[in-house]
């Protein structure tokens, strides 16, 4: 996740004494200033959405642990019904079942990153092949503990912690998914933060995985202290969204960032096909410049401190996550409707 300069020492340790303290200290009084208190009720509604933000990370970080030792359990339970051990059933099941990737596999994801890659081609080609590879035996991972979990009983007493949902606007921003859909997923994010742009193949799984049950909402969050032109791609968006033309324009940015030139803009105007000279005097106008810091100003209201931040009904999730994190707050949801 792309973070703003700051000190949260404080906010987790306010988060991890409201998760753990018994109901009764959270009445107790906090600090008193000539004789008029300050009470831990106060201190929680100050702290509103960033603290409910930090509880939701401990929940989740307890979640993935659970997750962790689930299947850590199931396959020492089948490795000791064959009489084998651990290591062994991961070969027979994972590693021997995973094929050698190829140069075919190679050769786009080389392309597409060879500017990145450190050392000569030969190295460079070597840190794909192991990065492939490590994709198809961690997918073949996968794929087997479904099957033990299937043949199992495994039932996760862990509960969502009882936080305060934020409020967080969503009219007229642009939106992709199911205009009624029961789940709202508001995302804040940077056109130039390459954890934003990483994410993005996450939401398309999302949107594919439940269609109409999910409504994907963009709202603007550019850094500029560590970003100073992704702003005005920003602007730029909004003005491609008047001809309807922003998931497009969205896709380009993220495509091409940091590229954010007027040529650039122009640039990628042209490809999605809009009618270039009415968007570059949208973008000349800086039409939409108080719409795009409107947008900012929400988000630290919400206690938005980096890129990319989602609000999932209200329920907010931090960073680049994984397809599963996002996957279960999605059916927690979907199971209270």
């Amino acid at each position: 996740m792309q973070l703003l300069p700051m000190n949260i020492l404080f906010l987790v340790l306010a988060a991890s004494a409201l998760v753990f303290a018994p109901r009764a200290v959270w009445a107790e009084p906090l600090a008193e200033v000539d004789g008029q208190v300050i009470t831990s009720e106060e201190v929680d509604r100050a702290l509103g959405t960033s603290l409910a933000r930090l509880q939701e990370q401990i929940y989740t970080l307890k979640r993935q642990k659970i997750e962790a030792l689930i299947d850590e359990r199931l396959l020492a339970k089948e490795a000791a019904r064959r009489g084998i051990s651990v290591a062994a059933l991961l070969d027979a099941e994972v590693t021997s079942k995973v094929g050698l990737v190829t140069e075919q596999e190679i050769e786009p994801l080389y392309q597409a990153n060879k500017g990145r890659l450190q050392g000569d081609e030969a190295a460079a080609r070597e840190q794909v092949r192991a990065y492939l590879q490590n994709q198809k035996l961690q997918a073949q991972r996968e794929a087997y503990l479904k099957i033990l979990r299937s043949q199992a009983k495994v039932v996760v007493h862990l509960k969502p912690p009882p936080i305060p949902r934020a409020e967080v606007g969503t009219e007229g921003a642009p939106f992709k998914g199911g205009a009624t859909a029961p789940v709202t997923i508001v995302e804040f994010q940077d056109f130039h933060c390459p954890f934003c742009k990483r994410v993005q193949a996450t939401i398309g799984e999302l949107l594919a995985r439940y269609g109409d049950k999910v409504k994907v909402v963009h709202r603007d969050f550019p850094i500029d202290s560590l970003h100073p032109q992704a702003r005005k791609g920003h602007e730029a968006a909004r003005c491609a969204n008047e001809q309807g033309k922003f998931w497009a324009y969205h896709d380009k940015l993220y495509e091409n960032a940091p590229k954010a030139s007027p040529e650039h803009l122009k640039a990628f105007a042209q490809e999605v096909g809009l009618d270039v000279p009415a968007f570059e005097q949208c973008v000349a106008s800086g039409k939409y410049r108080a719409a795009v810091q409107k947008d900012v100003e929400e988000g630290q209201r919400l206690g938005v401190t980096g890129t990319p931040s989602f609000f999932i009904n209200g329920r907010p999730l931090s960073g680049a996550q994984p397809l599963e994190s996002f996957a279960r707050v999605i059916d927690e949801e979907l199971a209270r409707q």
